[in-house]
């Protein structure tokens, strides 16, 4: 049987709340959805999915159901997890299975980051957003060849311009920089023990 869950007011999750049928609608069609869909799919926009079809359903609702639905991936022998990246959610394979999937996929393989585009990915991530003279500034040196394989990488991407003189591009990072690194949000990026 599964774990049961109360979402309270304060929006953390707690065990032993009866499901509703209500909440295993919202399971159900956000099952589907990220089966047909495979790419990231916000929480809004299942809100707005629901309210096309006259059924009003909160954000709490939403990450409710899918804390079960995550939780009963964990508890089964299925080969999928649910990942929720920054209130979106997508099906994906289990990295226990990684091996098996490759043998038949035969991905390209990509080539790693160096050092430098390490540190100058590290600086974005945390000092967002954040221009490349600023990111120079921090590092001392020339990043040009770096901030371009990260935006080939689509580990960051340009986020705007700055209003000031030569109107310097703005970066930070994208959903896959979230991915890459099996965080949800930028909160859960590790604490730096001393400043940049």
């Amino acid at each position: 049987m599964d774990k049961q869950f109360n979402v309270e007011s304060d929006g953390q999750i707690y065990l032993n709340h009866p499901k509703s049928d209500k909440i295993n609608k919202i399971i159900s069609v956000c099952e589907s959805l990220m089966f047909a869909y495979g790419d990231l799919i916000s929480f809004k926009d299942i809100q707005a999915i629901f309210k096309s079809k006259s059924i009003e359903v909160s954000l709490k609702e939403i990450r409710y159901s899918l804390e079960l639905l995550k939780e009963r991936y964990k508890e089964s022998d299925s080969g999928l997890e649910l990942v929720i990246i920054d209130e979106k959610m997508q099906l994906a394979t289990k990295s226990d299975n990684y091996d098996y999937i490759s043998l038949y996929l035969h991905p390209i393989k990509k080539k790693s980051l160096t050092q430098a585009s390490l540190e100058t990915l590290s600086i974005i991530a945390y000092k967002q957003p954040i221009t490349k003279p600023e990111i120079e500034s921090i590092r001392g040196v020339k990043c040009d060849k770096a901030i371009a394989t990260l935006l080939e990488a689509n580990l960051i991407e340009e986020a705007g311009r700055l209003d000031k003189i030569g109107k310097p591009i703005i970066y930070k990072t994208t959903e896959m920089f979230l991915k890459q690194f099996s965080i949800e949000s930028l909160k859960d990026l590790p604490v730096l023990k001393e400043d940049m």
